[in-house]
């Protein structure tokens, strides 16, 4: 999907362990039109932008995973907690940016 002019992207800096946990998920975005290329070149090292299309997929991503018993066994595990952590963060964005 192509940005329009009114399409305004959110700019997270994801980092350390939870890009490591985002990325290792990434293969489950394949159908999002590069959106998991996106997230596996992606370095931390200054804010990803995120469009609205984005933002859904991941957290339908996120949320499929962290509900996977197979995926995360112990709800203890670092990371796991570093994967719900960005989780909320990023519902709450997506909240806050397009009030759905």
């Amino acid at each position: 999907m192509k940005p329009g002019k009114r399409d305004i992207p959110v700019k997270i800096k994801i980092s350390g362990r939870q890009l490591d946990e985002l990325q290792r998920h990434s293969w489950h975005m394949i159908e999002a039109f590069g959106l998991d290329t996106r997230i596996d070149n992606y370095k931390g090292v200054r804010p990803i932008s995120l469009y609205s299309w984005d933002l859904e997929c991941i957290l339908d991503v996120l949320d499929a995973v962290l509900n996977d018993e197979n995926e995360y066994p112990d709800q203890e595990d670092e990371g796991y907690l570093m994967l719900h952590e960005l989780y909320l963060h990023l519902k709450n964005e997506y909240q806050e940016k397009y009030g759905r």
